[in-house]
């Protein structure tokens, strides 16, 4: 059986503290998917020109936020990289080495919760904010065939992601009506595996410029979706809300 793709909404970094729905369903990673050889991680918080991807043999933990709970700033993923792969990645996408890039908040915290033991191998592959979602599907179809050695693309972003909307100290608030009516949609054109949708999510989908002001947080579904191969469909494996307006919806595409 192949190994599905994955997309996942990370949320705030704080969200390794919480006691939240989305926070234990990323806790059960590990028992929701095969055990994959290796991870290749594709996080909204690394953005570049070109596509790139990270060889760093001991990826450092990067806490690429500020004014949070020093708890956080304690934390280490310790995983090792996967310099190999991660150069035939390059070779097929066509992307640029990066020997020192670490891994953001969008790669560990999801790591760390779904393999906290940190001995599987990852490593990052960039988005490109200034490239269409159709770029992103072509990008992450360039990886379909590692889903056959049960090699991991997680896609980590959020399906919602508008900081201005969020509601602080809020977390138990109820979406408004334009989160939630994104959020459908886009679980609906994920089931239809409606790729055309997906490309061109600012014209199709209800709120789109509410939902996401820019696309980078949204991209890495994209690769996701790309990396399953074509005919690919999706299937919900969470759905919830944190801080009001913030999707935590989760998919898995084959």
């Amino acid at each position: 059986m192949s190994m599905p793709t994955i997309f996942v909404s990370h949320g705030s970094p704080t969200l390794i503290l919480e006691d939240v729905p989305a926070r234990a369903f990323l806790a059960s990673l590990g028992q929701v998917l095969p055990r994959p050889k290796a991870i290749v991680a594709v996080s909204a918080h690394w953005d570049t020109d070109v596509p790139a991807v990270s060889l760093a043999h001991r990826p450092e933990t990067i806490h690429d936020f500020y004014g949070f709970p020093e708890a956080l700033y304690r934390l280490r993923y310790a995983a090792p990289g996967a310099p190999e792969l991660a150069e035939r990645v390059a070779k097929l996408t066509g992307a640029a080495h990066d020997t020192h890039r670490g891994l953001d908040h969008g790669a560990w915290v999801p790591a760390m919760l779904g393999w906290p033991e940190a001995d599987i191998p990852i490593f990052q592959l960039s988005v490109q904010p200034e490239q269409s979602p159709a770029h992103h599907i072509a990008l992450g179809r360039k990886l379909s065939a590692l889903r056959e050695e049960d090699i991991l693309v997680m896609g980590s972003g959020s399906a919602t992601h508008n900081l201005r909307a969020l509601v602080r100290g809020g977390e138990a608030s109820e979406p408004e009506p334009w989160a939630q009516e994104f959020d459908d949609w886009l679980a609906e054109a994920v089931e239809k595996g409606d790729e055309a949708a997906l490309a061109d999510y600012r014209a199709q989908a209800p709120n789109a410029i509410d939902a996401h002001p820019t696309d980078e947080h949204f991209l890495p579904l994209h690769v996701a979706y790309g990396a399953a191969g074509k005919g690919a469909r999706g299937r919900a494996l969470h759905r919830s809300f944190t801080l009001g307006n913030l999707s935590m919806a989760s998919y898995a595409f084959a």
